[in-house]
């Protein structure tokens, strides 16, 4: 059974590379997780190597805080991305992404 779990996240890993970051973590973490996990909780944000998960509630963040160190080590394997931390959020905690600056063309002078 570990060996296909090799191979799987072998090829997801491989398969991810043209998907942003945040969808990356995302696809990664049902893998790294687990089906049952995954289920429950959702990647919402990447910022500067720290993943935010938002988990349904404190029974959730508790236990999966306790997995902590093989969850991030297991995301940033699968998803190719460097990951330095996972913040596990309530939803009442979880704040939006930040959404990369856009340029604005120059105004031309009148």
């Amino acid at each position: 059974m570990q060996a296909m779990r090799d191979i799987l996240r072998t090829s997801l890993a491989k398969s991810l590379d043209a998907l942003t970051p945040l969808d990356r973590l995302g696809a990664a973490w049902a893998v790294a997780a687990g089906h049952g996990t995954a289920s429950r909780t959702t990647v919402t944000a990447f910022h500067e190597g720290t993943v935010t998960v938002t988990v349904p509630d404190t029974v959730w963040q508790r236990q999966l805080e306790m997995i902590h160190g093989q969850l991030r080590g297991d995301l940033a394997s699968i998803s190719r991305i460097p990951v330095t931390d996972i913040l596990f959020v309530l939803p009442e905690n979880a704040v939006a992404p930040p959404r990369p600056a856009v340029p604005r063309p120059a105004r031309k002078k009148r």
